[in-house]
């Protein structure tokens, strides 16, 4: 592979990877945010949370 191709592929990979970040960071800070709100429903009922989860009857 030519050199100038070898550049032409690097500066494509960093085009995108610039791109990638915005969303990217928008991900983590909705995860983030999602994660909380668990977090604080847990903090404020973790026995009924659990218990809404336990499986009865082989369901």
């Amino acid at each position: 592979m030519s050199q100038k191709h070898q550049k032409k592929d690097k500066e494509k990979k960093e085009e995108t990877t610039t791109e990638q970040k915005p969303k990217d960071e928008k991900k983590k800070k909705d995860m983030d945010e999602i994660l909380d709100e668990i977090d604080e429903v847990l903090e404020e009922n973790a026995e009924e949370f659990v218990k809404n989860f336990v499986q009865k009857g082989g369901e």
